[in-house]
């Protein structure tokens, strides 16, 4: 199977030598995905910035949020899990993907959020 390596504008891709995303034949990871730039965002805006990187990411492997079949969501404090979790349910709550919240220190203390996303493109 053919792998391509997708970049993204992380100012930590080289730093840590990552791709924002990697698809290996009609599947597509996205790496963990902080919200770079919003650093003084709310949670759910936080949220928001995490996923339209996401969703980039994923158009570039040739996919979309419909070809996400598993979500992993970071949180650096349990309080901010259900505005976290409702901004994540404005894409993903007719898709439902299997999803998971973990609370765990973060890469930038400012973040409230990380993602991750997992994608199966079906055979045309």
């Amino acid at each position: 199977m053919t792998r391509t390596n997708i970049p993204g504008t992380s100012p930590y891709e080289p730093i840590i030598g990552f791709s924002r995303a990697v698809r290996i034949g009609n599947h597509v990871y996205v790496s963990g995905t902080g919200p770079v730039g919003a650093e003084d965002a709310s949670p759910a805006e936080q949220t928001r910035v995490a996923l339209n990187i996401i969703k980039a990411a994923l158009e570039k492997a040739g996919a979309g949020f419909e070809h996400v079949y598993r979500t992993r969501m970071f949180l650096a404090r349990v309080e901010n899990w259900e505005e976290i979790g409702r901004a994540h349910g404005e894409v993903f709550g007719k898709i439902l993907p299997a999803a998971t919240m973990v609370v765990a220190p973060l890469l930038n203390p400012r973040w409230h959020v990380e993602i991750e996303a997992d994608a199966f493109i079906p055979e045309a």
